[in-house]
């Protein structure tokens, strides 16, 4: 598999500058922690995933905790530190800021609205949020919305670089600002013609759920779809800019005036702009029951589940669905993913749709918002897959 073929795996927002040289505190590296499944025979490849999480902390990650399953076995693994300043061993049970992952919760949310006949996804999204929608985008559908071909530009925030975006990281943003700030500009392009991953479709699609539902978007996703599923240390922070529970710290690289690199610690963050596209807080176990439960059916019904495994058709280069990513490897094999970056964390969830392998990660890269895929995670997925 190549680099180049692999980085389209990882989709991120390319939000960070580059970075300088590196200059890692000294800490003490912690070993590699794993387990393979009992009594397995066979099944992913121990050797290659233990070497992919092997020396952390290093220049491009401080931790990384992974789970890869499906039929033929399972394996567990953790590497690298809890914190710089400690060098205490990474805890592989770990919450973290789990990013857009968030949208596989908000479209399977929406879906089943859909098949409870509330929603229609063929209808635009002004007949449900009239007052909230301009003119200007009433032709924009719901299915639009949930495979990123609305042509709604994103919201603005304020600043253009690291340190004006970490000055503003407790700022508040509600859900109505974030959509104000979009449909007050010109559309990207006529709906339905292009695919453009962005946040606000997502924002649209949870204001969607608390019109529909007459509840929060935090209290139906709980009752639908964390609850039924076991999803017991899986939360949406809110306001609240810090990780509720055992965690492992995230860092980013920033590049000093003289030329040297601090990694700066970015684990307290809002991510209120985020809301229903990207603030979700979770273990690699609990989005490891979210993608089980999901593709078996568990937590939308099969008709709208084929929403899902859709990419829309006619648009090119289209590899977005209803929440998911359909990536095809070079062996023919279709994987359907969601990867997610929030300063200081990058996570993947995805698989083979019969879930005969599967791969859940959660790995603190000290560029998550960067335009490449961190090297960590690419060895990861290549283990993982048996690249």
């Amino acid at each position: 598999m190549r680099t180049r073929t692999l980085t389209a795996v990882a989709t991120a927002v390319a939000l960070a500058s580059a970075a300088g040289p590196l200059t890692v505190p000294a800490v003490a590296s912690s070993s590699v922690a794993a387990q393979p499944a009992a009594g397995s025979t066979a099944g992913p490849d121990a050797d290659a995933l233990a070497a992919a999480i092997a020396g952390l902390p290093d220049s491009d990650a401080t931790a990384a905790l992974v789970r890869v399953g499906g039929t033929d076995g399972s394996w567990r693994g953790s590497s690298g530190v809890h914190d710089l300043a400690s060098g205490r061993a990474a805890d592989p049970d770990a919450l973290f800021r789990a990013g857009s992952t968030t949208k596989v919760v908000t479209a399977a949310l929406v879906l089943q609205l859909a098949a409870e006949g509330r929603a229609d996804l063929g209808r635009p999204v002004r007949d449900y949020l009239p007052e909230l929608i301009p003119e200007t985008y009433g032709q924009v559908t719901v299915r639009q919305l949930l495979n990123h071909t609305s042509g709604i530009p994103a919201a603005d925030l304020p600043g253009d670089t690291f340190e004006e975006w970490y000055a503003h990281r407790f700022d508040l943003h509600t859900p109505r600002q974030m959509l104000a700030s979009a449909t007050a500009k010109e559309r990207e392009f006529e709906p339905g013609t292009r695919q453009h991953y962005l946040n606000i479709n997502y924002t649209v699609l949870g204001l969607l759920v608390e019109r529909l539902t007459g509840h929060s978007y935090e209290r139906e996703a709980a009752r639908r779809i964390l609850v039924p599923l076991g999803m017991r240390h899986t939360h949406f922070p809110g306001a609240d800019p810090r990780i509720a529970g055992p965690h492992n710290h995230g860092y980013q690289s920033v590049a000093r005036a003289d030329g040297t690199t601090e990694l700066r610690d970015v684990t307290v963050w809002g991510a209120s702009e985020s809301w229903a596209a990207g603030d979700m807080i979770s273990t690699t176990a609990d989005l490891e029951r979210l993608l089980k439960g999901l593709f078996r059916g568990q937590v939308v019904p099969r008709r709208q589940l084929e929403e899902m495994f859709t990419v829309p058709a006619g648009v090119p280069g289209a590899t977005m669905s209803a929440g998911l990513q359909r990536y095809v490897t070079d062996d023919g094999t279709v994987l359907w993913l969601k990867t997610g970056g929030r300063w200081g964390y990058n996570t993947f969830l995805g698989g083979t749709r019969d879930l005969s392998r599967t791969l859940v990660y959660s790995v603190n890269a000290t560029d998550a918002k960067g335009q490449g895929m961190n090297p960590v995670a690419e060895r990861v997925v290549r283990a993982a897959f048996g690249w």
